[in-house]
């Protein structure tokens, strides 16, 4: 796929990232100014090294580091996932995203065309997010030593809800928010080069929306997104971290067909494959038909999956189709590498 940038490709006479990038001088300011500040609406006058912020609410911060391979894969890319998967650790924790700071580390040799490919994509996704990004810094690698571009993004926002560990109780419903596995079963396809299904597309996406809603229907006691590990590891971290125990239903989470089908072909286990637009939300068992609704107009496939419980504490089980039971447990090694 051949991308064609809205507009030239200014940012010097080359075409692919030198030394000359991250070196400090004219051409390092060209590449700031014709494709940072611009596709972000940062004027240069106002560029200083720090920003100036307006929060009316308590702050929330997160900072995370984003490497994947490949840089697009069906249904986003680096630069769109640098801004889903921080603005979403923001939203899980009750707090509406609202800036963006960026680092970019760049590989001697990336195809600016690629680059510019890139920021206009982190640019797009920050906007229909409502969120402005509002510092960076951009350093230069030499070749062979950056994998071609690595970005750390740090979020703020204003925290609207209170939630986390600490509030989850026996009899607290566990729900997701829609089907899983997505986004790992896609970029692993992608990065092998295998055929990726018709549908099958990341499902990377800002959960703010989604989580604004949940949060207007009724209490909350704790959200995690699943990201690397999946369902299964998110569960099984907050089992360990309260010293509650957990009971899953399998049947009842929700995985695509194709996602299946894929798993089964590479060897994973959907449950520990990650996804970047999916959350898992603990609530009172009284707010559970509020919380499903709520859910269920953004997705029609979230569904409840299992109940908090005090025997086992700390461990989490899942019952299978069968009728048997099973511990989930975080895995010792990381089961899918390099896919956020």
């Amino acid at each position: 796929m051949t991308y064609e940038p809205s507009c030239p490709v200014p940012f010097s006479a080359y075409e692919h990232v030198t030394l000359a990038h991250g070196g400090g001088g004219r051409v390092m300011q060209r590449l700031i100014e014709e494709l940072f500040l611009r596709s972000f609406g940062t004027h240069a006058a106002s560029a200083h090294d720090a920003a100036a912020l307006s929060l009316s609410g308590v702050p929330m911060v997160t900072t995370d580091a984003f490497t994947v391979r490949p840089l697009f894969f069906p249904g986003g890319d680096i630069g769109s996932l640098a801004v889903h998967g921080t603005i979403n650790d923001l939203s899980v924790g009750g707090a509406a995203p609202r800036y963006l700071t960026a680092s970019f580390i760049l590989e001697e040799g990336l195809p600016l065309v690629t680059l510019a490919r890139i920021v206009r994509s982190m640019a797009a996704a920050a906007e229909a997010s409502g969120v402005r990004v509002v510092a960076g810094d951009t350093k230069v690698v030499e070749r062979g030593k950056g994998d071609g571009v690595f970005i750390t993004t740090t979020g703020i926002g204003e925290r609207l809800a209170e939630t986390g560990p600490a509030r989850i109780r026996p009899g607290d419903a566990i729900l997701v928010s829609g089907p899983v596995g997505d986004h790992g079963t896609a970029v692993m396809l992608a990065r092998e080069g295998l055929e990726v299904p018709p549908g099958l597309v990341s499902d990377a996406a800002p959960l703010w929306p989604t989580i604004s809603a949940l949060m207007s229907a009724g209490e909350i006691h704790c959200m995690r997104d699943a990201t690397r590990g999946g369902v299964a590891t998110v569960v099984a971290e907050l089992a360990r971290a309260t010293g509650l125990g957990a009971r899953l239903d399998e049947e009842a989470i929700p995985v695509r067909p194709e996602v299946s089908d894929a798993c089964e072909l590479l060897g994973l286990d959907p449950l520990y494959v990650a996804c970047e637009g999916r959350f898992v939300a603990f609530v009172p068992e009284a707010a559970l038909p509020r919380a499903l609704d709520a859910l269920r107009a953004f997705d029609a496939q979230a569904a409840l999956i299992g109940q908090v419980r005090e025997a086992h504490p700390g461990v989490v089980t899942i019952r299978g189709p069968l009728g048997g039971e099973r511990v989930l447990d975080i895995p010792n090694g990381e089961q899918l590498p390099r896919i956020c």
